[in-house]
């Protein structure tokens, strides 16, 4: 594997493979090492999970990190263009995790970088390893993906964890997947007639929350809006609270990509649905074995 930009840039059975390995991890089976390989970050936007896990992920392996979670601290406060930022660190690690605010920019960075690219999320376009964590979730869970009837809900416009997601369900033939959201939140109509299995939007989640296996929550992107008199028109628009959960079946979940703000009631992190927590802790493990795809480590 070279870069990793696009949910697409892999094949069904790749994302499989990632999935047995990172089983296997998890049961100990196998032990994956970088050995003194180093990982850049490259964060031009805030981030905990993503940034913090990745991390996490190399150093467990006997790797090194460097790099940075705010353009703040580095040149680009300068002026420094991202194509200058890029190649130095190309010339200082061996991989480089990359997010930014521009769609398009995990793409270009891996037009320029000799190493790996690996994308961590660029603009609303796409956050490829966040929907390998999602769809492994759902293995762990359901034991497949396969034949689920998913519920999308909130911010189905700006969220690049939703444009990725779909994509990657196209891997998994879903039975069908609504699409919930406020008229201005649609999914965008040129990512949706790329979808080659069943789709129906929704408004209002209560009218299907009982044929829904995978109730999957986003948050508003306030930081995507052109225009923040938009974002207040819709920035409540959702919660999934006590009365929408007591309507859903309880063999049905609840994901999240985080990091959650008011559309899920904490009081919902009870409910046996809530696998939002379970599916943040598959994080470090799967980007371990990613990492090792990636940066070519060695297994024992």
């Amino acid at each position: 594997m070279q870069d990793l930009i696009s949910i697409l840039d892999l094949a069904k059975e790749e994302v499989l493979e990632i999935f047995e390995k990172t089983d296997a991890l998890l049961r100990g089976k196998i032990r994956l090492r970088l050995d003194g390989k180093i990982v850049s970050l490259a964060f031009f936007e805030p981030s905990t999970r993503t940034a913090l896990s990745f991390e996490s992920a190399a150093l467990s392996m006997g790797g090194r990190v460097l790099g940075f979670t705010s353009e703040e601290s580095i040149s680009v406060a300068k002026g420094e263009n991202l194509a200058d930022t890029v190649r130095m660190l190309d010339n200082y690690s061996d991989c480089i995790v990359i997010r930014h605010k521009f769609d398009g920019a995990a793409k270009f960075a891996s037009e320029i970088a000799q190493k790996p690219v690996i994308n961590a999320g660029d603009g609303k376009h796409e956050h490829p390893t966040q929907t390998l964590i999602d769809l492994y979730t759902i293995k762990r869970i359901f034991g497949t993906p396969e034949g689920l009837t998913f519920g999308l809900l909130g911010d189905l416009r700006y969220a690049r964890t939703v444009n990725s997601l779909v994509r990657g369900l196209k891997f998994f033939r879903p039975k069908k997947v609504y699409l919930i959201s406020p008229p201005q939140l649609r999914l965008r109509e040129e990512i949706r007639n790329e979808l080659d299995y069943p789709t129906e939007e929704r408004v209002d989640p209560r009218d299907v929350i009982g044929d829904i296996d995978v109730l999957y929550v986003t948050r508003i992107q306030k930081e995507r809006f052109p225009d923040e008199s938009e974002y207040e028109k819709v920035k409540e628009s959702y919660r999934v609270d006590v009365r929408l959960v007591e309507e859903m079946r309880k063999d049905s979940v609840i994901l999240h990509p985080l990091p959650r703000v008011t559309e899920i009631d904490r009081r919902i992190d009870s409910y046996p649905q809530a696998k939002y927590f379970l599916q943040a802790s598959l994080a470090v493990p799967l980007r371990s074995v990613l990492l090792h795809e990636v940066v070519g480590g060695v297994e024992a």
